[in-house]
């Protein structure tokens, strides 16, 4: 499956737009991260713990993109754009959507 956040696949043509595909996740921090992330606050830097927690999302809402294609015979998803938003006080969405095209 190509992905791309362009409209266009260079050197390839697309024949057939699908429709827009959609994956998403909501994740929750928890307190052990919140602690770490507490010290790392103190003292600077990236907070790892959450860096990693927001790339497991958008893998899976990537991934949940991907089959969402899939099932309407897409080879491809072009037009990709990513979108977060605040659900509660400890979770968050990631949200990944695009339109599914077949290319040749």
């Amino acid at each position: 499956m190509m992905i791309v956040s362009s409209n266009a696949i260079a050197g390839k043509k697309i024949v057939k737009t699908l429709g827009i595909v959609r994956g998403n996740t909501v994740r929750a921090r928890n307190i052990g991260k919140d602690i770490l992330a507490g010290l790392k606050n103190i003292v600077g830097g990236e907070i790892e713990e959450y860096t990693k927690l927001i790339a497991e999302a958008r893998d899976q809402s990537v991934d949940r993109m991907i089959e969402n294609a899939e099932e309407l015979g897409a080879n491809a998803i072009v037009d990709i754009r990513f979108m977060t938003s605040y659900i509660m006080g400890n979770a968050s969405e990631v949200l990944v959507y695009g339109t599914a095209v077949v290319v040749e």
